[in-house]
């Protein structure tokens, strides 16, 4: 790593609460009761920060897991070379998870990784070599690989061309979740997670795709790299197993389109495209997926549902608070310009 690229990251590092130590990044694991995977996940992590000069630490979100997990955290805690604090967050659901992740991380970045993921060694240096480049509130996320043979070809992203997010293409899946890095600042911006959505909550998913609407809106970029690659052992082997997954993204984004129907109007346009497909569908054309051979019709149908689910919860949830910030992600002006 040459000496301008760690200068350039180092510039005005945020500080431990006890002022003393500067950390780079935070990596923030998410987990329920995946202990075997999250501790490949852990081990990964570690071999990446050993490569990378960067300074780093670990922060693990138990969200209720019933399993060794705890056995394990606290074994691995006692031997990690990277500072490693993990916690519980007893409320269910993803979002929630990473709310509590985000709000306990103190690193100049925060790299969100799944507890089945497993991160190549030269991460650090990929995302180094990005960051660097002086750009100050950014959302960015690597290429996700497929980590078994045995799993199907789903939620993964191949790409090998650098990309930033426009409307013209859907939100979902243009970054994904269990690969997504930003600013401290952007996340000061953006706000929390909204808890309705995502793994474990109400509406099932979407919690990283919401986020990334709010950043567009905000004027936050959403860039796409072919690197900073991570292995995802998601474990879907069936194609039953890939439609329920497929209906709780479709789900979660009928959601999405009710919650950004008007600030996000465009976001209704890539359903009126898929009801066009699939009424395409029905007379012989296309389907959303011909390798899995998953449909345009369950995509619409379970919209339909979704933006029901949204529309009672939006009736019955306390007012979200999307816009608020957690206190200790926002840093005094003296020390770094507001992106």
């Amino acid at each position: 790593m040459s000496g301008e690229h760690k200068q350039a990251l180092h510039a005005s590092p945020p500080l431990s609460p006890e002022g003393r130590h500067p950390i780079d990044a935070s990596f923030i694991v998410c987990t329920r009761n995946r202990a075997a995977a999250l501790e490949a996940c852990i081990r990964s992590i570690e071999t990446a920060c050993k490569a990378c000069s960067l300074s780093c630490e670990l922060v693990v979100v138990d969200n209720g897991s019933t399993d060794d997990t705890a056995a394990r955290l606290s074994h691995i805690t006692a031997k990690s070379a990277v500072p490693v604090r993990w916690m519980v967050e007893p409320r269910p659901g993803l979002a929630a998870a990473r709310n509590t992740g985000m709000e306990r991380a103190r690193g100049r970045i925060l790299i969100f990784i799944d507890d089945d993921c497993v991160v190549e060694t030269s991460y650090l240096q990929d995302l180094n070599r990005h960051y660097s480049a002086g750009e100050r509130c950014i959302i960015r996320g690597g290429r996700v690989d497929l980590g078994s043979p045995h799993d199907l070809p789903f939620t993964i992203k191949r790409s090998r061309f650098r990309a930033r997010f426009t409307p013209d293409v859907h939100p979902g899946g243009f970054v994904l979740g269990c690969n997504m890095t930003m600013h401290r600042e952007a996340a000061a911006r953006i706000g929390r997670f909204d808890e309705r959505f995502g793994a474990g909550g109400p509406l099932r998913s979407a919690e990283d795709t919401d986020y990334f609407v709010r950043a567009y809106q905000l004027g936050i970029p959403i860039e796409y790299v072919p690197d900073m690659t991570v292995q995802h052992f998601h474990g879907r082997t069936t194609r039953d197993a890939i439609e329920r997954l497929h209906r709780d993204y479709s789900f979660g984004n009928g959601g999405l389109y009710v919650k950004h129907a008007f600030k996000a109007s465009w976001l209704l346009r890539h359903f009126c495209w898929t009801t066009r497909s699939a009424w395409r569908e029905l007379f012989g054309g296309y389907r959303f997926d011909p390798e899995i051979s998953l449909s345009h019709l369950t995509i619409v149908a379970m919209n339909l549902v979704g933006a029901a689910k949204f529309a009672l919860l939006a009736i019955r949830w306390p007012k979200q608070t999307d816009a608020d910030t957690t206190s200790h992600l926002r840093r005094p002006q003296r020390e770094s310009p507001p992106c």
